[in-house]
């Protein structure tokens, strides 16, 4: 990452500090930080305190400050407070790999999935399960998050072989690639529905399946990947504005991309590996994130780090509470809820352009 880069978009900021639109910029970063710092908290809140097993929340209180061999302290320790964690890691993990896609081909619309990195997890799970007979999260962990890594890697290698590995070309092999990955592992759960159940209830997306071990195992690749991304977030604001300016500014397009795909990977991959096909997170945050903070790269990661998590800490919250005495998994009540929000924002031109 070069100063030139880093400084690609101070030149406007620098000249819009004396105006009012500097002022309100300012002002809405200020106003966004502090909104998702304040919401990201009531949802770490809401996540502890409310659950498909109703609890009054003075003994989910006692429970989290005074552990004990209580019922909702038990609830609270070895249920609630591990699947809170993994909420935050893979709500930042998908919101952060879904802002990278959007910088690295410069289509607001992109998310993880158009790479192909959900469909190479899903698909390596599939054969995991049909050939080798794994059963379980903790079979599915690796194999998925080694599908994910392949499917990027060959997705690159499509993209590279035009030489600079342009967005279009890397969108156009993601969507070939997750087309055929998808279809052949339809076909193969329909060759024997009892054999593949657990893989279409994975697929589902769920963060009430993996234990905290799982979490903790994974959970380097994730913040790996956060820090890459962070690292990379200068480059990207000169990418943005194109490959040859960029290139004249100082920065390596293909490096950007490269180290762009490589944190997509770690942030999707483990993801996808941990809890499963989650649709909208990583499409649909940056776009709120992008009104608040403005086109710099560096404050929509950072914004949409901590924003994410809210979302899906919410729906996970929301489908507890709907589907009682059961549970309705995250990946469906974000999409039932992404879907006319996403429709809504990408109607708003401020919003949705890049």
């Amino acid at each position: 990452m070069t100063v030139l880069a880093s400084a690609a978009v101070r030149p406007d900021e620098r000249g819009s500090h004396g105006s009012d639109g500097g002022r309100r910029l300012r002002m809405r970063r200020i106003v966004g930080v502090l909104t998702a710092l304040a919401a990201l908290v009531l949802a770490v809140a809401a996540s502890v305190a409310f659950g498909a097993n109703p609890l009054p929340l003075d003994e989910v209180w006692q429970g989290l400050v005074r552990p004990d061999a209580s019922e909702a302290s038990i609830i609270v320790w070895t249920q609630r407070l591990p699947r809170t964690l993994l909420g935050v890691l893979v709500g930042s993990a998908l919101g952060v790999s879904g802002a990278l896609i959007q910088a690295l081909t410069r289509n607001p619309l992109a998310d993880p999935g158009i790479l192909g990195v959900n469909a190479g997890a899903g698909f390596a799970v599939t054969v995991g399960v049909g050939v080798f007979g794994l059963t379980g999260i903790r079979g599915y962990i690796w194999w998925a998050f080694l599908g994910a890594v392949a499917a990027t890697v060959v997705v690159y290698l499509i993209g590279a072989a035009s030489r600079s590995a342009s967005p279009v070309t890397l969108v156009l092999a993601g969507v070939a690639l997750g087309a055929v990955l998808n279809g052949v592992s339809t076909f193969l759960t329909l060759i024997d529905e009892d054999t593949f159940r657990q893989v279409r209830n994975w697929g589902l997306g769920s963060i009430a399946r993996t234990g905290l071990d799982d979490t903790l195992t994974v959970a380097p690749f994730l913040l790996a990947g956060l820090l890459v991304a962070v690292l990379l977030s200068g480059s990207l604001n000169a990418v943005a504005l194109g490959d040859d300016l960029a290139a004249a500014l100082g920065t390596s397009v293909v490096r950007t991309r490269v180290l762009g795909l490589l944190a997509v990977t770690l942030l999707a991959g483990g993801a996808t590996a941990l809890t499963g096909g989650i649709g909208f997170v990583g499409l649909m945050v940056p776009h709120v994130v992008r009104w608040f903070v403005g086109p710099d790269q560096r404050w929509i990661i950072a914004m949409t780090a901590l924003a994410a998590p809210v979302l899906l800490l919410g729906a996970d919250v929301l489908g507890r509470i709907l589907a009682r005495p059961g549970e309705m998994e995250v990946g469906i009540v974000t999409a039932v809820v992404g879907a006319p929000v996403l429709i809504a924002l990408v109607r708003r031109r401020k919003v949705s352009g890049l």
